[in-house]
């Protein structure tokens, strides 16, 4: 009946009702029925047949019973909706841009990974050539992608969150300088493997082999050979070489291109007209009669030592028919790749390129970056170790990104007082003296002196901003008289001190005079303390400690006006003492 009182009191219930039903179900309660007798209302309100009564509730209780399922069925929907979890939301994947020529399909190799656990990797791939951008102040950098999928025209526009840089940026062939994209990337601010940095600076071998000269000269001939190379900047210097055979490489190319064996003087001269024409640098080194070469390439933190012998008989390794074989890893292989990693702010990838000569000996000739072919019978495992050092890198930076503050927030308002006390912590501990009351309370006469206890003596400022010292003791944090701090105190007073000095009446005694040293304390000096500020203390502080504010404006719980205006009272009070007496 209760539940049947609360949805009569719905009205949207009780209009769905048929007419005279509202009479039937009110009977029962006293409280809603009509002030007539019992009897009166039994007899008008007697249904005229039986059947229409049992179809009257019939109807009553198919209703409340309807109205009972919906109640609870939207009841139940209800808590369903608030007890079932929030559907996941979709993280934006991270756009990896490769730039590598079409052989290779990298996006296979980071299929299935995820940055930091939760971020889907979208790989996007092209050469240098099939690339545009523009890079702007705010908004990043812009990535234009013009490739051919196909034989179909693939045009697309995105942001990249990393790029893997896999093939050189410069080489003096026609066509193959884009150093200007590298450009556009650093002034986006995009992050890749290898650095921006490093990239740029391997845009010239003379650069790069600078930086090993400087590693030659750091760990010794011994321990890292190289081999002996003369660089010059025109054709102008070139005019003769010591020894012969030499290998001239023309300015900055790639894959045995620019290199040319000289056998004599003449063709030393024939060269250089070459290079007069090519209008670059070049460099000679002494042609090694090689055994094999070496090859000690380095991919994070996963070593290989390859070792390639010619068969064509080419003095270039690297053309014609050859033999490929993977050798042990020695600590001294170790030490080159680990050395050649350090340059230009680090190496996530590079290889070590040396000649073994037929007497046995060792030389370094060449470091090279990302952009390094992959070689040998685990290409395919090095691009996986390539695949999970980019994914590392990625990470790194979402997590570097997330919880590095930002350097424009402000520091939190608790760190530097913090370090204000470190750091002063020490010297205001060695010059903490008893506090003195407020210059308004009662002085004490000069000639008596109230009893002494085991405590610190009751002190009070003096028009000079110093203190009375007891005839009995002396305070240890008392400095001599002509010492740097006194000197500094005298010096940096305030100036309102300074007025305030020049106000003295006739009777008091006067300050000393200006030409008077700091170490000749005057008679009234002699009888009372000079309290040191502290150095670190600006002069705003050293006015307040002279004046004695109270503890809650020296802690700077009352605000900048009250303490400017107990400053006020304090300084009438002591002038008013000071005429008093």
């Amino acid at each position: 009946m209760n539940f049947l009182r609360r949805r009569l009191s719905d009205s949207s219930f009780v209009a769905n009702l048929p007419n005279g039903y509202m009479m039937d179900l009110q009977r029962p309660d006293s409280s809603t029925s009509s002030p007539v007798s019992p009897a009166t209302e039994r007899k008008h309100l007697q249904p005229p047949q039986a059947s229409h009564s049992s179809s009257t509730s019939s109807s009553i209780f198919s209703s409340i019973s309807s109205a009972m399922k919906q109640t609870t069925q939207a009841a139940a929907g209800l808590m369903d909706h608030s007890a079932g979890p929030a559907p996941p939301v979709a993280q934006k994947p991270k756009i990896l841009l490769v730039i590598d020529d079409a052989h290779t399909d990298w996006a296979k190799y980071f299929q299935g990974k995820k940055v930091n656990g939760e971020f889907d990797i979208r790989v996007e791939q092209a050469e240098f050539s099939e690339l545009n951008l523009a890079a702007y102040v705010m908004g990043g950098c812009m990535v234009d992608m013009q490739v051919m999928r196909n034989g179909t025209k693939v045009v697309r526009s995105f942001k990249p969150d990393f790029v893997l840089i896999r093939q050189h940026a410069y080489s003096m062939a026609l066509g193959e300088d884009f150093r200007s994209l590298i450009i556009g990337l650093q002034y986006g601010g995009i992050h890749t493997v290898n650095s921006l940095y490093s990239i740029y600076n391997f845009c010239s071998k003379p650069w790069v082999f600078s930086q090993l000269i400087k590693i030659f000269n750091s760990l010794g001939p011994e321990k890292f050979p190289l081999v002996e190379q003369t660089f010059f900047p025109s054709h102008k210097q070139m005019l003769t070489t010591p020894n012969f055979p030499v290998v001239v490489k023309l300015g900055h190319a790639h894959a045995g291109m620019g290199k040319v064996k000289v056998e004599n003087q003449h063709n030393f001269r024939d060269m250089a007209s070459i290079v007069a024409m090519a209008k670059t640098y070049a460099t000679t080194e002494p042609f090694i009669d090689s055994k094999y070469d070496i090859r000690i390439q380095k991919i994070g933190n996963n070593y290989k030592a390859y070792m390639r012998t010619s068969i064509s008989g080419n003095w270039k390794a690297n053309t014609g028919s050859a033999m490929l074989e993977q050798i042990a890893m020695t600590e001294r292989y170790r030490l080159w790749a680990d050395a050649c990693a350090e340059m230009f702010g680090g190496l996530d990838i590079c290889a070590v390129k040396a000649v073994h000569s037929k007497d046995g000996k060792d030389y370094i000739i060449e470091v090279m970056d990302s952009s390094m072919p992959l070689i040998g019978e685990h290409i395919e495992e090095d691009r996986q170790l390539i695949a999970d050092l980019v994914v590392s890198k990625m990470t790194q930076l979402v997590i570097t990104a997330g919880s590095t503050p930002s350097p424009l927030r402000p520091w939190p308002p608790q760190v530097q007082p913090v370090s204000m006390k470190s750091q002063t912590g020490p010297l205001l501990g060695q010059l903490s003296q008893p506090r003195p009351p407020p210059q308004g309370g009662p002085r004490q006469p000069q000639g008596s002196q109230p009893p002494r206890t085991n405590a610190p003596p009751q002190q009070r400022l003096s028009p000079q901003g110093q203190q009375p010292q007891s005839p009995q003791s002396t305070s240890p944090q008392q400095r001599s008289p002509g010492s740097p701090q006194q000197a500094r105190s005298a010096a940096g007073s305030s100036p309102v001190q300074a007025s305030k000095a020049g106000a003295f009446p006739p009777q008091q005694p006067r300050p000393p005079a200006q030409g008077r040293a700091p170490g000749q304390p005057s008679p009234m000096e002699m009888s009372k303390q000079q309290t040191t500020p502290h150095p670190h203390l600006n002069k705003s502080q050293s006015l307040t400690n002279s004046f004695s504010i109270s503890e809650s404006s020296q802690r700077g719980n009352a605000t900048e006006d009250e303490a400017k205006a107990e400053t006020i009272r304090n300084l009438r009070k002591s002038f008013a003492s000071l005429f008093s007496d």
